[in-house]
């Protein structure tokens, strides 16, 4: 058994009929959810009223100089009010970074990409609706824009491992309008976490192998499960030497390339996850003194901010 790279398609610019109608059902699936989610938050009160808990950064708690007032205050309240559960967590960090330890459950990449958006492209709106609007606005088009992409990959990993081309269609489809659909609209890191592994699994499949890595690197940036995603490089190691062994001259010296190759992919996938907790563990454990510490920085392992 071997994972074989699939033949790169020749040029063409022009997407084809799959993907053009997936391209429909996935922008009308945003559509539709978006859509609810607004009729029902005008209609009903949401459970969850963190919302409206937003007191300034820690950083600036000493700043006199009140932020200025939007243009639209209404228009940037009703966009902050949506902000609820994880998207509270995301938003203040992209706002005021690592302030709490309970914010070190949230990656950074989702928060980073919001942060860069709001202040590039939407930098224009910050006086008009407000710079915590304007986070919460680049978090919605960032993860509906993501979730896209995600599809229009899961089809095309789909059409590599089903080599069934209306199979593929029909599964990028139901992933499309599946239950959990709303956390891929909502400012949550499901919708960039899909992308990734999705994009990094097909040029995988295809053989490259080196620019998947990074693409599955950057997916543990958005939640912590992406570092299992090297388990696809060490399987695929393991198929690599088990035929190794059976129809090659000098086994031993490609099944050691083979491992290597495997071991420092994955040691890349594995970095920025670990990395970010190294970065946890520095700014909330060093520098306090032992009755500050919190339990778990006493610990041996830089990890335990994780499970804090």
């Amino acid at each position: 058994m071997t994972l074989k790279a699939v033949p790169k398609a020749t040029p063409n610019r022009r997407l084809c009929p799959h993907t053009r109608l997936l391209l429909r059902y996935a922008v009308a699936s945003r559509l539709l959810i978006l859509t609810l989610i607004i009729i029902w938050r005008s209609l009903l009160s949401p459970y969850d009223t963190s919302a409206s808990i937003n007191p300034q950064c820690l950083s600036s708690s000493n700043s006199s100089n009140p932020p200025p007032a939007a243009l639209f205050p209404r228009v940037g309240s009703a966009i902050e009010r949506s902000i609820v559960w994880d998207g509270v967590y995301f938003a203040r960090v992209a706002e005021c970074g690592y302030e709490y330890e309970q914010t070190f459950a949230f990656l950074p990449l989702l928060p980073l990409c919001a942060s860069l958006l709001s202040n590039t492209v939407f930098a224009p709106l910050v006086p008009v609706i407000g710079y915590r609007a304007v986070l919460g606005l680049s978090g919605y088009v960032l993860n509906n824009i993501a979730f896209v992409f995600a599809a229009l990959y899961l089809y095309r990993l789909s059409v590599v491992v089903l080599k069934d081309n209306e199979v593929a269609l029909r599964a990028s489809v139901l992933f499309c309008f599946n239950p959990a659909s709303i956390f891929y609209s909502s400012i949550y890191s499901e919708s960039l976490y899909a992308f990734l592994s999705f994009g990094g699994l097909y040029h995988f499949m295809n053989g490259a192998y080196n620019y998947s890595t990074f693409w599955l690197a950057l997916s543990s940036c958005a939640r912590s499960n992406g570092v299992l995603n090297a388990g696809y490089i060490c399987f695929h190691a393991m198929l690599q030497v088990y035929e190794a062994f059976f129809s090659k001259k000098r086994a031993y010296l490609v099944t050691l390339k083979i491992l290597l190759a495997a071991g420092l992919r994955s040691v890349c996938i594995f970095i920025p996850f670990i990395s970010f907790q190294a970065y946890g563990y520095f700014n909330i454990c060093l520098g306090r003194s032992v009755a500050e510490m919190r339990p778990w920085c006493k610990g041996s392992g830089l990890l335990k901010i994780f499970s804090s």
